[in-house]
């Protein structure tokens, strides 16, 4: 079976599962351009907790400005020496980075098939990187092909949600978010719903 072939037997809901993956690996992996920013804006939610959540994020990147959220981005992420947060799961999960949650991510990516980017720098372990590589693996995009529920759940608990979670708390509460404290807010309530429903999965 084809990539193409792949993707067209994903559920819908799986789809869109990928899609807010990729969509939050997109806005933590650098500052948003134009476009990426138009798209924000243009996103509308339910009423649910997530939906709410995805609406007020809507509702402030329609006003805000391309370098706002540029200068916002390298406060909380580069800064001077380091920025306000540490958006990696080495860190969050032992305090230090290049540990060996790193090492184990590496390993698990390596019998995927998953490659580090080459214009990727930073260590895999970071937040933007695991967000992508759950989408990729729900929608297929890996040498493996779509990923089952169960292995799905395998990695989420083992790479995405012991920290996550505390991330996007951290991130929503940041002194320098303001677009990204819609983000967080995004990002909490999504892992709260990805990790309920990996929970009444089966072993």
């Amino acid at each position: 079976m084809s990539v193409a072939e792949d993707m067209t037997a994903i559920a819908q809901e799986d789809r869109l599962r990928a899609d807010l993956y990729n969509f939050l690996g997109l806005l933590l992996a650098g500052p948003p351009d134009e476009m990426v920013l138009e798209q924000t804006a243009g996103l509308t939610g339910d009423e649910t907790a997530l939906g709410q959540a995805i609406t007020q994020l809507a509702n402030v990147a329609q006003v805000s400005k391309l370098k706002a959220v540029t200068r916002e981005f390298n406060a909380l992420f580069i800064g001077l020496g380091r920025g306000e947060l540490l958006p990696f799961a080495s860190y969050y999960l032992t305090g230090f980075l290049n540990e060996k949650p790193l090492a184990t991510l590496r390993g698990d990516m390596a019998a995927m098939g998953i490659a580090r980017a080459q214009n990727v720098y930073e260590p895999e372990d970071n937040i933007a990187s695991l967000m992508e590589m759950m989408g990729g693996l729900i929608i297929g995009r890996f040498a493996a092909g779509a990923a089952d529920l169960a292995a799905q759940k395998a990695f989420f608990n083992k790479h995405v949600g012991p920290w996550a979670g505390h991330f996007f708390s951290d991130l929503e509460a940041a002194k320098n978010s303001v677009l990204y404290a819609s983000v967080g807010a995004v990002g909490r309530e999504f892992m709260e719903i990805e990790r309920e429903a990996f929970r009444m999965i089966a072993e």
